[in-house]
């Protein structure tokens, strides 16, 4: 499996990104992450709060999630991002910043020799994946997969390695970049997937409505 670098992030469209996660995935594990409380760019709502534990006064001090342009924009050249849910996080990398620089177009079969684009996409996304591949599960929430898969024991492990302290649960934006990585790093034990090519996976992750955003910021530099 290439780098693959699993974005979460918490935040609504209202607020901004008020915390980012990134696990990066090489060689079949998590080699690196990153994290951060970002200062918000509209209200929190008390009902978000709740949800990520993340209030105003935590992140009145912060430096805004536009500071991590650079970033960003350097992980998408070395693999393709990935999410539970990805058009929310593609939604919200838009927000911030709509066209990226040109990078290699990673649902190529052969990115080096593609075109180069000018879009954050494409997204590998962890529940569309497994809705694909198990169709018989009950819910495709991300930590209801994780106790599904019996990924719990590690998610705890890493979430210890990388995660600060005071975050390591659901809704805390590293914890569950992590959680959907131990998703996909899953995937790479199956015997008939783990040689499945990284454009296989894109195929899988693909919906009407992720197509349809992602043909909205989608430029050829090439043309």
């Amino acid at each position: 499996m290439a780098n693959i670098h699993v974005i979460d992030f918490e935040g609504s469209r209202r607020s901004g990104v008020v915390e980012y996660g990134v696990a990066t995935i090489t060689g079949g594990r998590v080699v690196a992450a990153h994290t951060r409380l970002c200062a918000p760019t509209g209200s929190v709502t008390a009902a978000e709060s709740a949800v990520h534990g993340i209030s105003e006064n935590d992140i009145a001090a912060a430096a805004p999630f536009a500071a991590e342009q650079a970033l960003f924009a350097d992980l998408r050249q070395s693999g393709p991002f990935a999410a539970h849910h990805a058009t929310i996080e593609q939604s919200l990398l838009r927000r911030a910043w709509p066209v990226p620089p040109a990078a290699p177009d990673f649902a190529a079969s052969a990115p080096a020799a593609a075109a180069r684009v000018a879009d954050w996409g494409p997204w590998l996304d962890t529940r569309r994946i497994y809705e694909n591949l198990y169709p018989a599960q009950s819910s495709y929430q991300l930590m209801d997969l994780i106790q599904a898969f019996v990924l719990s024991e590690e998610l705890t492990n890493l979430a210890a390695e990388h995660c600060p302290a005071h975050r390591r649960r659901a809704h805390c934006a590293l914890y569950d970049a992590l959680a959907a990585a131990l998703l996909l790093l899953r995937l790479t034990r199956e015997p008939t997937l783990g040689a499945a090519p990284l454009t296989w996976l894109v195929t899988q992750s693909r919906t009407p409505a992720a197509d349809a955003l992602s043909r909205q910021s989608k430029f050829s530099l090439d043309e």
